[in-house]
């Protein structure tokens, strides 16, 4: 009998894939295609973030095919007729012209910028979530360096790009900028001169920004984007506490097909959602602001979101200086603008090798900690964000006081004492919340749900039903796992102060704790029995067998 094409097929398919896997590695990808993603809905924030950034480099690509970063001076005679004769820049001119004379330029202008704001408050949102589930936790500190890191970059590829049109209001932000440089002491006259190729404003600044918006900080972000996802592939992704999950695997959707069709659904999601915003609200209109001249400022000007906690801080600092040897020491711009940003990125680079020497935590983790479980580090996050919310409200006082109609001195002291009370009161408020929630859940436990059914007693009171909670949510709460904190140094000779001040702050750090006996012998927070396996019975133990990896 004539032999069948699939004979002939099957052994022809083996041949290409083995002379493939010579070369590329087809047979190990396979496994890495099958490679499991927890779901839950919070581990989406940081693929908005990408997929922000996929939009930004497509429609950054068809804007430059139309902008012109040139300083020369023009003389405006496009479709917007209330600039028509007025004398700018090409920069400004090719704008306009992007918006109104280019086929849907103002769309892809609209959808860049929109991208833009997505992309960094995405960002920052994973990154609290990061925090606050203590996911920079050993062994992914890198990860954490490099996410902080892209959040740095982002910062300054939105403030180039926010630059690049020239008009009144972006030019006021320059200005800024460089009145920030020359409060550097000593090295500032050098820095702006040299940032700005010359004298304020310059013909350099647009095209450097330009290099440094379209080729350097892009290729930095892709680079850093593609080690951040070799990372959470190699570490695996955390993922919550529940029965079958432990440090040893990762339970969830295989990357192909159900995580990459899913994935691929809100990238379509985002993309959609951007577009909508960019046809129907407007951001960013240039051409209301006109080009920018060195003797005006734009009225009521507001930088875009994630750079107003710095003009907050310029706005509410008082007038310091200090002269020194004939030299003036701006301490009002060098404060606010050079040293507090430089000081909050250095403790979010430095806080995960701060955590674990405060607290001598060196274990691995892969499951994610509740906020309400770690109440001293979520109280320190709650602060941060206030006083980052703080700052990111007095950048606009002025609005302010004008909309509600208060004194703009009376709103700046209110800021300034707010500045200072209300993040250690956050922080307060956010453990004593985290405390009570602890408190709750060991009430549940002892005496399981309300049903909602109230029962009369023999004596004539009330009781209310009960029913003990189901096996997942046991589990879960009996997985928090209370470290001690260091014992305080013996009263000897050779104990410095820098081991009494460890033992200070790990005192502090794991002071008031909700502990019920039985807590924490669920190895819910990375710590494995002697034999390395987490015990498991019926069909938890089921499932950990065949979701393993």
């Amino acid at each position: 009998m004539p032999r069948k094409n699939s004979d002939h097929a099957l052994p022809a398919a083996e041949r290409a894939a083995d002379a493939l896997d010579a070369r590329l590695p087809v047979y190990d990808g396979g496994k890495l295609l099958r490679k499991a993603f927890p779901d839950h809905w919070s581990f989406l924030l940081g693929e908005i973030a990408l997929y922000s950034f996929v939009v930004l480099l497509l429609t950054g690509v068809w804007l430059t095919l139309f902008f012109h970063p040139s300083m020369t001076d023009v003389v405006y005679g496009g479709s917007y007729r209330p600039l028509d004769g007025v004398r700018m820049s090409e920069a400004y001119r090719s704008t306009l012209d992007i918006s109104f004379d280019v086929r849907g330029g103002l769309l892809i202008r609209q959808l860049h910028h929109w991208a833009a704001l997505v992309f960094v408050a995405a960002i920052g949102v994973h990154l609290l979530r990061i925090f606050f589930t203590g996911a920079f936790r050993r062994p992914r500190e890198v990860n954490w360096l490099i996410g902080v890191t892209l959040f740095v970059l982002a910062l300054a590829e939105g403030f180039a790009g926010y630059s690049l049109p020239d008009d009144l209001l972006s030019g006021t932000g320059l200005r800024i900028a460089q009145g920030v440089m020359l409060s550097i002491p000593v090295v500032g006259t050098y820095v702006s001169m040299f940032v700005f190729g010359g004298e304020y404003p310059g013909h350099e600044l647009i095209p450097r920004l330009y290099s440094l918006h379209i080729l350097l900080i892009p290729g930095l972000l892709l680079a850093l984007v593609t080690v951040h996802l070799m990372l959470v592939f190699y570490l695996k992704h955390t993922q919550w506490a529940g029965p079958g999950r432990t440090n040893r695997n990762a339970v969830g959707k295989p990357m192909v097909p159900q995580f990459a069709a899913s994935s691929g659904g809100l990238f379509f999601m985002v993309f959609s959602l951007l577009t909508v915003l960019a046809g129907v609200a407007q951001i960013n209109p240039v051409w209301v602001y006109g080009p920018y001249r060195p003797d005006m400022v734009s009225t009521g000007s507001q930088p875009d979101w994630y750079v107003g906690f710095l003009e907050g801080s310029l706005r509410l600092i008082p007038p310091w200086e200090t002269a020194v040897a004939g030299h003036t020491v701006m301490w009002n711009v060098l404060l606010p603008a050079v040293v507090l940003p430089l000081a909050l990125f250095a403790v979010l680079y430095a806080y995960p090798f701060l955590e674990r020497w405060v607290t001598g935590d060196d274990r691995e983790h892969h499951l994610c900690d509740r906020p309400r479980d770690n109440p001293a580090r979520t109280g320190l996050g709650v602060a941060g964000i206030c006083f980052y919310g703080i700052l990111l409200l007095a950048g606009g006082n002025d609005i302010l006081a004008h909309t509600f109609r208060i004194s703009l001195n009376t709103l700046t002291w209110i800021f300034r004492v707010a500045l200072v009370v209300l993040p250690p009161l956050a922080m307060m408020v956010a453990k004593r919340v985290c405390l009570a929630l602890q408190e709750a859940e060991l009430e549940r436990l002892a005496e399981g749900e309300e049903t909602g059914a109230v029962r009369q007693t023999i004596a004539g009171g009330f009781t209310e039903g009960h029913e003990p909670l189901d096996e997942d949510k046991q589990y879960v709460l009996r997985a928090r796992r209370q470290a001690e904190p260091l014992p305080a140094p013996r009263p000897r000779a050779d104990a410095g102060q820098v081991q009494r001040l460890r033992a200070a702050l790990s005192s502090w750090y794991y002071g008031h704790r909700i502990q019920e006996p039985g807590h924490g012998e669920v190895p819910g927070d990375g710590e494995l029995p002697a034999g390395g396996e987490v015990p498991a019975n019926g069909e938890a133990a089921q499932r950990d067998r065949e979701l393993k990896g």
